[in-house]
């Protein structure tokens, strides 16, 4: 077993002992793998590991993985921006990736749902929410969600899917449950009105466990898998 498959082999089982302290099924969790700087082998080991959900930051980077992967892997994979999106990389995302996790204003969600082709189903979407209102981080602030979640949900190109969001980085497990608790309560709210609503992404190496016990779907996992980045090479 190499490095990359056992970490991916610990990694879920950190998902599964989570969700059995909180009485879940581990099935209800998605792990999504980030590969961002990490290089076509790294994925190709965890594909090969039984991994098929990935996260990308950086567009181009991510779209020239999709394209490699189309031809080099048998497997059916899935592609998910998780990084800011700038108006003028919305047409690479919307024709390339299966989700978009950092949707926070509508022009940005028209672009995507128009430039999204038809010959694609529609493009999953999240909402990123700044629940720990930090001015450095993208999103919306909760009090915004319902507004946007239904500008959101009328796009033809677009499936409103729920809600994302980065927490600032807490490291009492008390203080990281509150806040995944806020995420919750808006997800459950948005999942009471539409039918599409079934993802809160929240959750990654530090915070999973806290996430996972709040009611996270997705937890977003990338050093623990693939080892520390070097982003030199950006």
């Amino acid at each position: 077993m190499n490095d990359i498959a056992h970490n991916l082999a610990q990694v879920r089982d950190k998902i599964s002992t989570a969700a059995a302290l909180c009485g879940r099924d581990p099935q209800e969790i998605t792990l999504l793998a980030v590969s961002k700087t990490k290089p076509a082998s790294a994925i190709a080991d965890a594909i090969a590991a039984g991994q098929r959900a990935f996260g990308e930051n950086y567009v181009q980077e991510g779209v020239d993985k999709i394209r490699y992967f189309s031809e080099a892997s048998p497997h059916a994979l899935q592609w998910h921006f998780i990084g800011p999106l700038q108006s003028n990389k919305s047409r690479l995302v919307a024709e390339h990736f299966d989700w978009c996790h950092t949707i926070d204003r509508l022009r940005i969600a028209s672009r995507l749902s128009e430039q999204r082709p038809a010959s694609l189903p529609p493009l999953n979407v999240l909402i990123q929410v700044n629940i720990s209102d930090e001015e450095s981080k993208s999103g919306i602030v909760p009090e915004e969600v319902d507004a946007l979640a239904e500008q959101v949900a009328a796009l033809p190109g677009l499936c409103l899917r729920g809600l994302m969001a980065i927490p600032a980085p807490e490291h009492e497990y008390q203080t990281q449950f509150a806040v995944a608790q806020q995420m919750a309560v808006a997800f459950a709210r948005l999942k009471a009105r539409y039918a599409s609503v079934d993802t809160l992404s929240l959750g990654m190496s530090d915070d999973m466990e806290a996430a996972i016990a709040a009611g996270s779907t997705m937890v977003r996992i990338g050093t623990a898998i693939f080892g520390a980045r070097d982003y030199t090479k950006q």
